[in-house]
């Protein structure tokens, strides 16, 4: 391939944009290696606790002297666990508790940590969900302390659980009642508070909920799954996020229609159908590889109307995977959890969503391997941008035809004496020569652009779709995680304690292209330009060890690919003799000039004359 100068411009552009990237990363993780608070998780040992497994028998849990006390207000406060009740579908098991009447342990059925048990994603005791209920004149009681009693679980005709709890005293109509409903193969569990007596159980028209999530560690690299640890929320019906790499808060005066916890693959929601009117969130980050990554507690305002005596607040819990396709069902705008594009490179999650993600749907339902599926999609990606590449090559190849004449003009604009050049009109006779052969000098450039979103998108694809992790390829048991041939029993900055076959192999087959590009390139005069192409394959290195084996088996791939076309196009399809004759042809048709073409001119050759005309005032 013919690389020019724009040419390459464009893929050092490339891979600025890249470095700049993977730079600002790099210091959100030394920001989190100088975090010193340490969040001390230790829980105590907890007795073993039966689990009334209620799925298929009902059975109703009645309070008992033994573990709870009734005060005055008739509410049951204990001090004990509670009874535990589970629920269960295809695809999630959550455990409830008689003790507040709430989820106490959440397990998704098909997916499974890094050590090969299922993933859980609430279990502990810092889990929670509670709110203050007035018990009494200046009484007041958290929700998860008062042992509610467990109604017989219905199911449904159409697969979906109901469970029910009750708390309260029927004689002074002040009854709570937690509903939950889980449905056939759904990941989102609904859950309906009502209330009798509401204006004697809350002040100030509102239902203040504590909802705290203790994230665990799924993935087998703790730090990098703590960069994908994010703060989502719909607030006043615009998405947005805040990545929690530190600890930290936030506080929201918009309405929020949902908050949610996003680790590297998984989300725990909290979701309100009327909103809350005020959140309030705060979390602390574990610097701790055997325990979690997070502690998140979010304060959530519920308003009803002044005086209402019977009131009902509709909530949903969500806890399963960040997958795109089953976020997109809820009609909620959470699919933009799902990280496909963000900051500048926003706009590329539309490519992802619309074309990307169709694409490989389509493949992963044909092919079994979804390594080979990567392949695939590789091969067809190659080929929509080829028409791009053969662009950029044949632009490079018109600069090497007329490589001797630019080399003649830099001869004739040469001061003999200092051996300086004249760029101004070195610059403006070598824009005629292209101009009068119908040469763009942008054309290598800006099909190189043309590719970075492309480039990005594929980026943000790799490394937040689900449908990658726990798939084995080649040597990669995981293509969601990186690949290790080897384990260090060291650290080298910037680089890691492993090494990955996939990103040497990605880098090498970079470094190639980089050869063979500067070797085909007509001027290697300027020594920046000269080495700087080989200096990003020995960056990305580095860069790639740490990242998804499918993004480093992806540049495999299309490296080579890539090498393979310019190969084939510069020596079997790329006629360098028809194109001197195409040039010398329209070298002598009369060129027409744009008007702004005109002016730059005009502005250039007066800038010559002062500048002529202030050499012969020194020399006077």
């Amino acid at each position: 391939m013919g690389m020019d100068r724009n040419t390459v411009i464009g893929f050092i552009l490339i891979g600025v944009m890249m470095v700049t990237m993977f730079v600002v990363n790099s210091r959100s993780r030394q920001q989190y290696e100088k975090e010193q608070k340490k969040i001390n998780d230790s829980i105590a040992a907890t007795k073993p606790k039966k689990i009334i497994d209620t799925s298929h028998t009902a059975k109703i849990l009645v309070d008992s002297p033994a573990i709870s006390a009734k005060d005055s207000s008739g509410f049951s406060i204990t001090k004990n666990d509670g009874q535990l009740i589970s629920l269960e579908n295809d695809v999630l098991k959550v455990v409830f508790s008689t003790k507040g009447a709430q989820p106490k342990q959440v397990t998704l059925k098909k997916f499974k940590r890094f050590d090969g048990s299922l993933v859980v994603l609430q279990e502990g005791n810092y889990n929670k969900l509670s709110y203050p209920v007035l018990t009494g004149i200046n009484q007041t009681a958290a929700s998860d302390d008062i042992n509610f009693v467990a109604e017989p679980v219905i199911t449904n005709a159409d697969g979906s659980q109901v469970l029910k709890f009750k708390m309260g005293d029927s004689s002074t109509s002040r009854i709570i009642t937690h509903q939950y409903i889980l449905k056939k193969n759904d990941y989102m569990i609904d859950l309906a508070i009502n209330i009798q007596g509401a204006d004697k159980l809350f002040s100030q028209n509102a239902l203040n909920l504590v909802w705290q999530t203790e994230t665990p560690q799924v993935e087998k690299d703790h730090k990098y799954e703590l960069t994908q640890m994010e703060l989502c929320y719909l607030e006043n019906k615009d998405y947005d996020f805040k990545r929690m790499l530190e600890s930290g808060n936030k506080s929201f005066s918009e309405p929020l229609n949902w908050i949610a916890v996003k680790q590297q693959f998984f989300i725990s929601g909290l979701i309100a159908n009327n909103n809350f009117s005020t959140v309030g969130a705060s979390w602390q980050v574990s610097k701790d590889t055997n325990s979690h990554i997070a502690q998140t507690a979010i304060n959530a305002k519920a308003d009803f109307a002044a005086g209402a005596s019977n009131v009902s607040i509709p909530l949903h819990l969500y806890y399963g995977p960040s997958d795109y396709n089953i976020l997109k069902q809820y009609d909620n705008q959470m699919q933009n959890i799902v990280p496909y594009g963000s900051g500048v490179f926003a706009f590329v999650k539309y490519i992802n969503r619309y074309f990307l993600l169709p694409v490989f749907d389509f493949l992963r339902s044909k092919v079994a391997s979804l390594g080979l599926v990567i392949l695939l999609l590789t091969l067809f990606i190659r080929l929509i941008t080829s028409p791009i590449l053969y662009k950029s090559y044949l632009s490079g190849a018109k600069m090497r035809v007329l490589k001797p004449e630019v080399d003649q003009l830099k001869l004739k604009f040469k001061d003999p004496k200092t051996g300086q050049l004249d760029q101004q009109a070195f610059g403006m006779e070598q824009m005629k020569l292209w101009k009068s052969a119908g040469v763009n000098p942008l054309g290598g450039c800006i099909p190189a652009i043309l590719q970075i979103p492309i480039f990005m998108s594929l980026y943000y694809f790799f490394q937040c779709n689900i449908d990658l992790r726990g798939q084995s390829f080649l040597w990669a048991t995981d293509l969601a995680a990186y690949d290790s041939i080897y384990k260090l029993p060291f650290n080298i900055p910037f680089y890691g304690d492993h090494i990955s076959l996939f990103t040497i192999t990605a880098t090498l087959t970079s470094l190639l292209i980089s050869i063979y590009s500067m070797n085909q390139m007509q001027d290697n005069s300027n020594p920046v330009m000269k080495y700087m192409p080989y200096f990003f394959p020995i960056i990305l290195l580095g860069v790639f060890n740490n990242m998804p084996s499918a993004l480093t088996w992806y540049y495999t791939i299309s490296n080579t690919i890539t090498l393979i076309l310019q190969i084939v196009i510069q020596k079997y399809i790329i006629d360098h003799d028809k194109i001197l004759a195409v040039m010398t042809e329209k070298k002598k048709r009369p060129v027409t000039k744009s008007k702004l073409q005109e002016r730059i001119e005009a502005m250039q050759e007066t800038q010559k004359k002062v500048q002529e005309m202030k050499a012969k005032t020194s020399k006077k």
